[in-house]
């Protein structure tokens, strides 16, 4: 751990000789919120590949350009397939392996949420979960494989999801079934997975399913096996925490090894997990995550099973219907140290310079959710704007409103009644156009910082979130003492 000063970086508990082999390093890009435009994705791809990136992960929920029947799922910023083509050209010259990510049953929420669809829910009131009992289920989830696959024809990887799927069993045909006795909530799991999976192995016969694992976690060993679902899956094993149990990971990698699963993969985290809310990243937590996922690749048993990479994700909400978390660029000092670590086993001075210098930056706070200098990498505006906003404009907007003055003199109560010594205005008047001014200019400048990035829709939500609360209160001050100003000219 770095020293309380925040300038040292944080070495793993063993130093290792030579970093265990991890596969492919894949960053995940979830864009079902925050999608940044094609221009900035163009800028950031290379930063990616410097600083050790093998690949991408790309979700794109309601990003791609659905066509036909599928074209309400698809926002009106989503991608054009020339858009996407010329990612995969620019992935091809980096050497980027590109891995699609479209959910087939758990976090439907941008499909089910459409009137079109909702039909398919499997319990009425939740749009995350898709009834497996219905034949439209899965022509809806093959016509999203089709069209995904039409563009990305030359992968080697589609990910199915797969995860969280919540209130599956509690529709009224799983409820019938399970009563009878005919089947359970992972029967139902599997039986929809493999029909996924076998449709995209029958179609694409050189392309390989991934799921996340997490709803594979607590299915018996027997039925997990009986299922056969080794033959046609590959599981990305989740864990985001910054004190991941490595014995208990371990024997969950073990179990699925002995259930016939012989090809896997690691998830870790480098921004989007420390709250559905969260605007600055911890970089120290993220990169004790790294650094757990590491020793748990040292206790593979490589004769019979492998690593075929870790995804790196990025989290930009919870779900469809959540809150942004961190922004891309707020989170890329953080994805930088993950990479190195990855990609040397160790986060040592060595690793540290690596990555300042890829960054343009002079210092690095690897346990402090600040910066001093945010670098000068794509994007590193947006992270030194929204830095100084989340640090300290509430502060000062709450510190201008304990003014003695502002206190004694004009709180609400007299604000509103308009029951206001207008000379009493003098003392804190200065100092309330001065605070406005300055927060004004900062704010124009991240907004322009965010418009280079990001379409208007995402600078207004995050500007609504974390700017507006705050920045209205001041306006109102300001507004009333101005109305308070001009009393005395009328009089």
């Amino acid at each position: 751990m770095a020293d309380g000063q925040g300038d040292k970086p944080m070495d793993a508990d063993v130093k290792m000789q030579k970093p265990p082999e991890l596969g492919l390093k894949l960053v995940h890009l979830d864009l079902k919120g925050a999608p940044p435009k094609i221009s900035y994705l163009r800028e950031i791809f290379p930063l990616f590949a410097d600083l050790g990136a093998d690949g991408i992960l790309l979700e794109y929920e309601d990003m791609f350009p659905y066509e036909g029947k599928l074209q309400v799922l698809k926002s009106p910023n989503a991608y054009s397939p020339s858009d996407i083509k010329d990612l995969m050209v620019l992935a091809k010259t980096l050497k980027f392996e590109i891995i699609p990510l479209v959910q087939t049953f758990g976090h439907m929420e941008f499909v089910l949420k459409h009137k079109a669809f909702a039909h398919l829910r499997e319990v009425k009131v939740f749009p995350n979960t898709l009834n497996p009992h219905k034949g439209e289920s899965m022509e809806l989830v093959k016509s999203m494989i089709d069209q995904i696959m039409a563009i990305h024809n030359n992968v080697k990887w589609i990910h199915i999801g797969s995860d969280e799927v919540y209130y599956l069993g509690e529709g009224e045909e799983s409820k019938q079934l399970i009563e009878q006795g005919q089947t359970d909530k992972n029967s139902l799991f599997m039986f929809h997975v493999k029909a996924v999976a076998s449709y995209i192995i029958a179609t694409h016969s050189n392309v390989k399913p991934i799921i996340w694992d997490d709803m594979l976690r607590n299915i018996s060993a027997a039925k997990l096996k009986e299922s056969m679902l080794d033959q046609l899956v590959e599981p990305m094993i989740w864990v985001y925490n910054a004190d991941l149990d490595v014995n208990k990971m371990s024997l969950q990698i073990q179990k699925y090894q002995r259930m016939g699963f012989s090809q896997i993969w690691f998830a870790s985290a480098f921004k989007g997990a420390t709250g559905a809310a969260q605007c600055l990243t911890s970089i120290s937590y993220h990169l004790a995550n790294h650094l757990q996922w590491l020793k748990v690749a040292e206790t593979l048993p490589r004769n019979s099973i492998h690593l075929q990479g870790i995804a790196l994700t990025g989290w930009q909400r919870y779900d469809h219907f959540s809150v942004l978390c961190e922004l891309l660029p707020v989170g890329i000092p953080s994805l930088a140290v993950c990479l190195q670590t990855l990609k040397h086993g160790v986060f040592s001075l060595k690793e540290e310079e690596y990555v300042k210098q890829s960054l343009g930056c002079k210092s690095l706070r690897i346990d402090f959710l600040s910066v001093e200098d945010a670098g000068s990498f794509p994007g590193s505006e947006v992270l030194d704007h929204v830095t100084h906003i989340i640090t300290y404009l509430q502060e000062s907007v709450d510190k201008l409103h304990e003014n003695i003055y502002i206190r004694g003199w004009f709180s609400n109560y007299h604000r509103k009644r308009k029951y206001v010594h207008p000379g009493i205005i003098q003392n804190f008047e200065g100092e309330v156009r001065s605070v406005c001014a300055l927060w004004g200019a900062a704010i124009s400048k991240l907004r322009t910082a965010m418009e280079r990035i990001y379409y208007p829709d995402t600078v207004e939500e995050w500007m609504e979130e974390h700017v507006n609360p705050a920045l209205t209160r001041l306006q109102c001050l300001v507004h009333d003492m101005d109305e308070a100003l001009a009393s005395i000219d009328i009089k």
